[in-house]
């Protein structure tokens, strides 16, 4: 299937389950390799990424337990996804993915490598923070409000689509890897482009983040 039939068959889904209003669409380059990095609540999120992001390099990761699934392996194909297995070092994975930025994809990651069963922020894991550190590459934060699997389901059994608000920040540069200094690297990163995202959300969906200074920082100086 045509990349243009994958867009459209999105944009379809997408319109028919919710109404989308994006604010900071302006931050998104449209050429070049970043990693946007999104919190994790809802299963629309994969129809959100090529609604928001409207290139044809997109590097989806999916986990792993999809595999076993007929239309998750069909739609992994459509969309040129990566299957990765979450709680083990997928370097197969790990490689594909920097493979694909180096050439000038466009990584959209979840940083918390679950869905959140509260819809606010839970602490996240490393693989952000590494893959920006390996590549180098700018990051932006995308938090999305209002697409929680309950939510849309609700919404659609009652014939009405959920309101969706998808907030973009400013793109923002991670520091040069040290190896020296990786595994500290890799723990402030990670805490950074949570509070990154954090800060594109109400108070009350920050969750594990809500109370880190950082994150009055980042609104303070009106950099998220």
């Amino acid at each position: 299937m045509s990349t243009r039939i994958v867009r459209t068959v999105v944009l379809f889904l997408v319109k028919l389950l919710a109404r989308v209003r994006i604010e900071g669409l302006e931050n998104l380059p449209e050429s070049g390799s970043y990693i946007a990095t999104a919190n994790h609540v809802g299963r629309l999120e994969v129809l959100l990424t090529f609604y928001v992001v409207r290139r044809d390099d997109i590097i989806l990761l999916i986990a792993e337990k999809y595999r076993k699934h007929r239309i998750w392996r069909w739609l992994a194909r459509q969309v040129n996804g990566i299957f990765i297995d979450r709680y083990n070092a997928d370097f197969g994975a790990i490689r594909e993915v920097l493979r694909r930025l180096k050439q000038g994809g466009v990584l959209a990651i979840s940083p918390e490598g679950t869905r959140s069963p509260t819809g606010n922020l839970i602490q996240a894991r490393q693989g952000a923070a590494y893959l920006a550190l390996k590549s180098g590459l700018p990051i932006v934060a995308v938090a999305a409000i209002g697409n929680e699997d309950a939510v849309v389901k609700a919404r659609y059994k009652r014939l009405r689509r959920a309101d969706v608000l998808i907030r973009v920040g400013k793109l923002y540069q991670p520091p040069a890897l040290d190896h020296a200094q990786r595994e500290q690297q890799l723990v402030q990163l990670t805490d950074e482009i949570m509070c990154h995202i954090a800060g594109l959300l109400p108070e009350e969906r920050r969750g594990y983040y809500r109370d880190y200074p950082r994150v009055a920082e980042l609104i303070q100086q009106d950099i998220v």
